[in-house]
């Protein structure tokens, strides 16, 4: 029986996923295949053209190709957008195709599409609490790539005469981390995956304030507001408030609790090497794209979740501690998990994915 209100009943539900092997795309498939829904995959490596594995349909083909994205959204009532350029690197050349090309497959196919959104969007003058009808006035190149991104998926909700229109979801969230968001600042920036945590490092300026946002509780969000969607409007968009770390420190100690619950010192806590990332960032693209995104660590930017628990009636949250001993677990930094290749999740967190894992702030 499906869980989804929009689908007779009896039926089952299906879902083309873009980015399933990233951090946020892959949590959102699993979760929608726990509740029954066929879930296809798009994987432009994928071993054979088409292929059942992980309880998924995985569909060899290319998010740049719209006739891959096509084929594989047919049937499909939601189509989850988690794909971006991995590293910063060329988001000009790639970003905006890629949604042309999920809102063709959407129109053609009278699909939803699902956006993880990106605080990117947003200057110092909707600073320090956004809200979902904020002005959008980015001061970075990304953040104006992501405007026009979200601002096409608005006009794609638009009916037009011979012209089929799509409805969209955009859920923006703070800073991932989890037991599979190994491309994150909490596993490239914080911690090392894989090995102990002796020391804590603190991108933040300190007494700044920084959201945080559990990945498995963003997918429980999107997948809550994606079954509801025919009871929202046709461009909806949704912030988290996730997890608020008032001064910059809070964090740092959940990690260090962490550590010692499972019998280890408590780490010490240092600042993030900003210094080096100047140094290198005229040689390296993602060393240069994450300097341009170190405003977001030098003031307090945070989202009301008023619109969210409006609707669903509370915002899915996991406690501090539990969520980050989960994800020092996963990253394999707890010394039960530190250097075991064989954990599945210490595996999968620290292969180094296809798409970034964190749209909403991501250092590479």
């Amino acid at each position: 029986m499906s869980n989804n209100p929009n689908n007779p009943i009896g039926s089952r539900p299906k879902v083309l996923v873009l980015g399933a092997t990233g951090g946020i795309g892959g949590e959102v498939a699993r979760q929608l295949r726990d509740r029954g829904w066929e879930v296809v995959a798009l994987h432009r490596n994928a071993a054979q053209a088409r292929e059942q594995r992980d309880g998924f349909t995985w569909v060899r083909g290319d998010a740049m190709t719209l006739a891959d994205v096509m084929a594989a959204a047919t049937g499909c009532q939601v189509i989850v957008h988690a794909v971006n350029p991995p590293g910063y690197r060329r988001w000009s050349e790639l970003v905006l195709p890629m949604i042309d090309n999920t809102i063709t497959a959407a129109r053609a196919h009278g699909a939803t599409v699902v956006l993880p959104g990106t605080v990117y969007n947003y200057g110092p003058d909707a600073f320090p609490v956004l809200h979902e009808d904020a002005p959008q006035h980015p001061r970075t190149r990304k953040g104006a790539l992501r405007v026009e991104l979200e601002r096409r998926l608005q006009q794609a909700t638009e009916p037009r005469p011979l012209e089929a229109a799509c409805r969209v979801i955009i859920v923006r969230a703070g800073d991932f981390f989890g037991p599979l968001a190994g491309n994150s600042w909490f596993a490239q920036g914080l911690v090392q995956p894989g090995r102990p945590v002796t020391t804590v490092k603190q991108p933040g300026a300190p007494g700044i304030g920084h959201q945080w946002s559990y990945l498995p509780d963003v997918a429980r969000a999107m997948v809550l507001l994606l079954e509801r969607r025919a009871e929202l409007p046709a461009f909806a968009h949704f912030h988290l408030a996730g997890h608020w770390d008032a001064d910059g420190t809070q964090m740092a100690a959940a990690i260090g609790r962490a550590v010692v619950a499972q019998g280890g010192q408590a780490p010490r806590v240092q600042a993030f090497p900003w210094w080096l990332v100047t140094l290198a960032s005229p040689f390296v693209t993602t060393l240069r794209e994450m300097r341009e995104m170190r405003y977001l660590w030098q003031q307090p930017v945070r989202m009301a979740n008023d619109r969210l628990r409006a609707v669903l009636g509370e915002e899915p949250h996991t406690p501090l501690d539990e969520a980050v001993q989960a994800t020092l677990q996963g990253l394999g930094c707890l010394p039960s998990s530190a250097g075991h290749s064989g954990s599945p999740h210490a595996a999968r967190a620290t292969t180094p994915p296809e798409t970034p894992q964190s749209p909403a702030r991501l250092p590479a």
